[in-house]
């Protein structure tokens, strides 16, 4: 059959995009002019795409369309993924079965994702810690965050709103400043910095009783106004908030507590870089971390950050990943608004240069590396200041690495200079015992699943090579 001939069936991703607008079937018919019946016969397979629909999506909800076929490509590739673990060894479910899941039943499609990520957490955790691993809240809220490509339009358009409302009340002014005024005078609440020995442990806390909020003066200019901003959104969108976390359904109250506050972290960010304007800016300079620090009055985790977030139809940025650790390699952040190469290969890699970037305080270093799937990856690593310190203090004890799949590199200003034709490129792996390169002289821990070839009459650059590598 002609390749112009070919019928293009789009049901199950259709039925995602109009979930995501929060739309019935119903609406979403009146909106493009069609049958609620033709719709539901669209969403069901059971009728094609038309190349008139595919304009009318495109102009009514200013759309992406080569992302909304990509998107089908991408779940396929995780399923594989999934359905390639050795606990599956043998099943061997053909191409067409896996897009069909995807197409018909993406929500069964997402499930099979989450079973199998949880799974293969915990034996990344026996594998890396030696012992039992149990999911925490935490792992739960990272894995719904993620579920979301870290993109929460809501938030994004209450941020924006409260965001014009700030600055109409007082044009000109500096963000925190017109936060504090907001704060006070609708909802009498003042906002008052005080010494760090009174503060003890605490960055930020409100006092209900008499509606104040202390902040530790050892926060710098950009955490202080962070602080006043998620004071300012619990303040006035609580109820939302709260209506986000129910509807997530989470396991435990510890873990909606967390998600409460994601979701509010994710609200304060929306207010202090508005979407809109965070996205012009990042791409008229080329993703350039420092103009945007600049512009938007915030710190370079907070920019990095945002930049995970940028997934709104019709006006979507670079799909950006981001993994904080500290000096141990302990990860205490990891978001991505597409791919993430290091949800399997954990980071930890003694390869990536993310953990060089401590020898080199305040400076971004950048790498091409590549996974052992065969992807290629551009990487910036650079320090940051644990939350209290802001330049006061050590600080400096962390790092963020943050990075994009390599065909977006010529997009960002980091890059330019760069051979991205024939680059220069690092393998790494994921946790030494899971890794499967070989030899390796940074390998700390023999793989777990590959028979040792240790020799009495030769000595590799490896401490534990291994057969099959």
């Amino acid at each position: 059959m002609d390749a112009a001939e070919k019928k293009l069936f789009l049901g199950g991703r259709l039925k995602r995009l109009r979930r995501d607008l929060g739309l019935t079937q119903t609406a979403m018919a009146v909106d493009l002019g069609v049958s609620p019946s033709y719709l539901n016969h669209v969403e069901r397979n059971q009728r094609a795409v038309s190349a008139q629909l595919l304009l009318r999506l495109a102009e009514t909800y200013d759309v992406d369309l080569r992302a909304l076929g990509r998107d089908g490509a991408a779940d396929e590739a995780q399923i594989r993924e999934a359905l390639a673990d050795p606990v599956l060894a043998g099943l061997d479910v053909p191409r067409h079965e896996i897009v069909q899941l995807i197409d018909d039943q993406p929500a069964l499609a997402e499930a099979l994702l989450r079973l199998f990520r949880a799974h293969d957490a915990r034996r990344t955790a026996q594998a890396t810690l030696g012992q039992d691993a149990v999911e925490g809240p935490a792992d739960w809220v990272r894995e719904h965050v993620q579920g979301r490509r870290n993109h929460f339009p809501e938030l994004d358009a209450l941020g924006e709103t409260l965001a014009a409302d700030l600055e109409a009340e007082a044009p000109g002014e500096p963000f925190e400043s017109r936060a504090r005024a907001r704060l006070k005078g609708r909802h009498d609440l003042t906002v008052r910095t005080v010494p760090a020995e009174v503060m003890v442990e605490w960055t930020r806390r409100f006092d209900p009783h008499r509606k104040r909020l202390l902040l530790t003066e050892t926060l710098g200019p950009s955490s202080r106004a962070f602080a006043v901003a998620y004071q300012l959104a619990l303040t006035e969108h609580g109820p939302e908030l709260e209506a986000m976390v129910a509807a997530a359904a989470p396991p435990d109250e510890g873990a909606g507590r967390l998600l409460k506050t994601a979701l509010t972290n994710a609200l304060a960010a929306a207010m202090l870089m508005p979407y809109g304007a965070f996205h012009a800016l990042a791409e008229a300079t080329g993703y350039d971390l420092g103009r945007l620090q600049a512009r938007f009055g915030v710190s370079y985790e907070q920019a990095a950050h945002r930049l995970t977030t940028l997934s709104r139809p019709g006006a979507r940025g670079v799909p950006f990943f981001l993994m904080r650790v500290d000096q141990a390699g302990n990860v205490s952040k990891r978001y991505a608004a597409d791919a993430f190469p290091f949800a399997r290969f954990g980071g930890s890699c003694a390869r990536w240069r993310l953990f060089s970037a401590f020898r080199t305080p305040g400076r971004v270093v950048t790498q091409i590396v590549e996974t052992p799937d065969g992807g290629r990856w551009f990487t910036m690593a650079r320090t940051v200041d644990r939350q209290g310190h802001d330049g006061f203090g050590e600080g400096q004890d962390l790092a963020i690495g943050l990075g994009c799949e390599l065909r977006h590199a010529p997009r960002l200003a980091a890059a330019r200079g760069l051979d991205l034709a024939a680059p220069q490129v690092t393998p790494i792996g994921p946790a030494c015992r899971l890794c499967p390169r070989h030899p390796c002289a940074e390998r700390a821990a023999p793989p777990l699943d590959r028979p040792l070839a240790v020799d009495d009459w030769a000595k590799s650059v490896s401490p534990y090579p291994f057969r099959g590598g």
